[in-house]
């Protein structure tokens, strides 16, 4: 294991490894902007290193001054959280060649799996299930002309390098689809430097579905079952669960199988999540493979009793898998509820602020993961994500009970602070919901319910739903905010930018 690594992230997933670390005996070094230097996981580091202004693209996303701290500082490992630089494959092969460990997968690994035709390619030639579509980018209208004549509309184009919901288009009909390729090829462009896309069949009634792996350097690789991410707005989870509810088990064996076959026929290492669509027959369509922990990590842990930093940190220090296949274990059910500081009712606008009460809830079988406090000013600069309730039950009904019940005495509040906690309890009332029916329509129906006397809502995929949710997403730069002096008398350093079921075994 390491001796001292160094948490290139904030907020809560900065906090959730340093105390995987602190557990297991290592060392810590919290990179930070100025914006964050009074925070939990700048307060709790052993050493902490002011990275650069509140701008994300000068600290967060400046991978020289991230790889300078952990060389002054001494340490041996950088893991990404998620978000930020998590995926980045140059940012791993620039940690390779300093001599860090990247907590994560290989480079070449990242590389391939980001870019979403090659990853499909890859996935279709290791048996995984695509949506109807074309394997290759297109370079031409005329072929996704052909392409969208042969699967049948609606189709959707996608970007290669697309996430989060952009670099997309649904067309519903043929005369729609040149003017929609030519628009998304240049919305590409213009947002990942890359204008390739591909078209595929747009599925319909459709569950967000994925399937948490674990894979070491010597060829083994186990799954931990399903989760369900369905409730999502904008692309953005809201309520994660795990196993996938209201799925037949043949399905969700599938799904499991499926994903970790997948993984391992790309020498997949770490943690890593594949996902995937499920239809209204329980047809399964790969999506994409997520290359870092996600979010919703907590309730696979809750369902299995595995840590899953604790063993993203010793896969990364080249231990074999510590489980096999046949140790996990699936009880109960587990679900959790995203608490943004955002206001439902202004359209989900940002809502950040100083927390004058700030007081998570507690109990039994009820676990938070937060980075707030009393005092705390929430800031405006990063992802609104301010805390994470997830419960475990013996079944559903008691898990969503409890979930509800916990959410009712999270007591948060400042001076224009709002929280999506309101909404989030809609949803677990919600009668789709409860009976594990909804899809990723859910949130659209309830925010845009159906007038007076027209038939009943189906819970049908609005037009993007058929691209992934994402993890928090960055904001664009904001001014610098000057960083007092360490209250706490750690060591901070300055950094200077440098340069420039059995378990599957790969043969």
């Amino acid at each position: 294991m390491f001796d001292k690594l160094l948490i290139a992230n904030r907020g809560e997933i900065a906090l959730r490894v340093l105390r995987a670390c602190r557990e297991l005996g290592v060392r810590t070094v919290v990179v930070h902007s100025s914006a964050d230097a009074d925070s939990l996981p700048v307060r709790l580091a052993d050493e902490t290193v002011r990275i650069g202004p509140a701008s994300s693209r000068q600290s967060y996303l400046n991978a020289a001054a991230i790889v300078e701290a952990a060389r002054q500082t001494g340490a041996q490992a950088v893991h990404p959280g998620y978000g930020f630089l998590s995926e980045d494959a140059d940012f791993a092969e620039i940690c390779a060649e300093n001599g860090l460990t990247f907590v994560g997968p290989p480079p070449q690994v990242m590389a391939a799996l980001a870019d979403k035709s090659t990853a499909r390619a890859l996935m279709s030639r290791a048996g995984l299930p695509l949506p109807p579509g074309s394997v290759r980018t297109l370079p031409t209208a005329a072929e996704a002309l052909e392409v969208a004549a042969e699967v049948g509309y609606p189709v959707i184009v996608k970007a290669a390098a697309g996430g989060g919901g952009r670099g997309m288009a649904v067309v519903r009909s043929a005369a729609e689809l040149p003017r929609a390729y030519a628009r998304t090829r240049a919305a590409a462009q213009v947002a990942f430097g890359d204008d390739r896309v591909y078209v595929e069949r747009y599925l319909a009634d459709a569950r967000h579905v994925e399937v948490q792996v674990l894979c070491d350097n010597h060829g083994n690789g186990i799954h931990l079952g399903t989760r369900d991410c369905s409730v999502q707005r904008r692309h953005q989870k809201l309520v994660e669960e795990a196993p996938a509810p209201a799925l037949r088990q043949a399905t969700l064996d599938t799904l499991a199988e499926t994903a970790l076959r997948g993984a391992l026929s790309v020498g997949f290492t770490g943690a890593g999540t594949v996902e995937f669509l499920v239809d209204e027959a329980e047809r399964c369509h790969f999506l994409e493979i997520n290359c870092r922990i996600q979010v919703e990590h907590p309730v696979t842990e809750l369902v299995t009793g595995i840590d899953l930093v604790h063993e993203q940190l010793h896969v990364a220090a080249g231990t074999p898998l510590r489980w096999r296949q046949g140790d996990v274990r699936l009880r109960g059910v587990a679900v959790e509820c995203r608490v943004n500081v955002e206001d439902p009712d202004r359209d989900f606008a940002p809502a950040p602020g100083r927390l004058d009460r700030f007081r998570p809830p507690g109990g039994p079988f009820t676990r938070v993961d937060t980075h707030g406090h009393v005092g705390y000013l929430v800031s405006p600069h990063y992802d609104s994500l301010l805390a994470k309730v997830a419960v475990w039950a013996p079944d559903r009904d008691g898990a969503l009970d409890r979930l509800d019940r916990a959410l009712g005495e999270f007591d948060v509040a400042g001076p224009g602070v709002r929280t999506t906690i309101p909404f989030a309890r809609r949803v677990l009332r919600d009668a789709a919901f409860r009976a594990g029916r909804h899809t990723t329509a859910l949130v659209d129906r309830l925010l845009n319910p159906p007038a007076a006397g027209a038939p009943p809502a189906v819970d049908a995929p609005p037009a993007a739903a058929a691209v992934p949710a994402a993890e928090p997403t960055v904001p664009a730069p904001v001014p610098d905010i000057r960083a007092d002096a360490d209250p706490a008398g750690r060591t901070p350093v300055t950094a200077v930018p440098a340069a420039g079921p059995n378990a599957w075994r790969n043969p």
